[in-house]
């Protein structure tokens, strides 16, 4: 479940950003991710960052390996370029048209201890896959990519045609639903937010709510599916804040 949005469909609880929080959310959306200081600077004040507080945030950050500094202000690091990948994936994901068939991954590795399946289901789930019962995860071959090869020593990948009707094999794979409410609890909260701290907050619980998106072919989604609604909305906000960026003459 992403952060900042809890279980209960439609219900949320949005609370204010820390500065790292801020910090990344503006060079996450920025590209390529790197700011000057004094953008940081002026950007940050306006989602009630004071300075003081930015500069200690910012060398938290360096030392945590999170940023790196650079001639003039700061970029992500490289371990978190991976994650901007997959921001950026989950507001414009790559898919293809679908043909009925699905992707399905069967674990075969054994002895693996709590921490290596914990890191195997999150890296499954980050791929749009989802568990149909323990060892074997499926989704519709829609996605226009390939599953990391790295996989390979510890899972088989399969394309199946599965004898359930699809849409109801998709209902019982994702909680549609709750991710729908949510997803219109977000784009009303969006369009009262009164200040701009308000505003980045709700849309950075948007990108992680996107992460969370399955991506299914448009057949087995339910009807008045948000997902465009919502990758509309984010990408109109970040051309407006980077817009900004640009009339100050950098990343033009």
């Amino acid at each position: 479940m992403p952060k900042n949005v809890p279980a209960r469909p439609g219900a949320l609880d949005l609370r204010p950003l820390s500065a790292r929080s801020v910090v990344l959310s503006l060079l996450l959306g920025t590209h390529p991710p790197e700011l000057p200081v004094r953008e940081l600077v002026r950007l940050t004040e306006g989602f009630d960052v004071g300075g003081s507080t930015l500069r200690a945030a910012l060398s938290r950050m360096v030392a945590a390996g999170d940023l790196r500094r650079t001639g003039t202000g700061y970029r992500l690091s490289d371990r978190l370029l991976e994650r901007q990948r997959r921001q950026d994936d989950a507001v414009r994901p790559r898919t293809r048209a679908w043909n009925g068939d699905w992707e399905m991954v069967v674990i075969t590795a054994t002895g693996r201890g709590p921490a290596e399946r914990a890191h195997l289901r999150a890296r499954l789930t980050a791929l749009r896959l989802a568990e149909l019962r323990e060892g074997v995860w499926l989704r519709p071959a829609n996605l226009a990519r390939a599953l990391p090869d790295d996989l390979d020593p510890v899972a088989q990948h399969y394309t199946a045609r599965p004898g359930r009707p699809a849409r109801e094999l998709a209902r019982s794979l994702w909680p549609l639903d709750a991710w729908s409410a949510t997803s219109r609890a977000l784009l009303a909260h969006i369009a009262e937010a009164p200040r701009p701290a308000d505003r980045l907050t709700a849309f950075a619980a948007v990108v992680r709510h996107l992460l969370a998106d399955p991506v299914l072919p448009p057949g087995l989604l339910p009807a008045d599916w948000p997902g465009a609604g919502l990758r509309a909305a984010y990408t109109d906000y970040q051309r407006e804040l980077m817009g900004e960026v640009r009339a100050r003459g950098w990343g033009a």
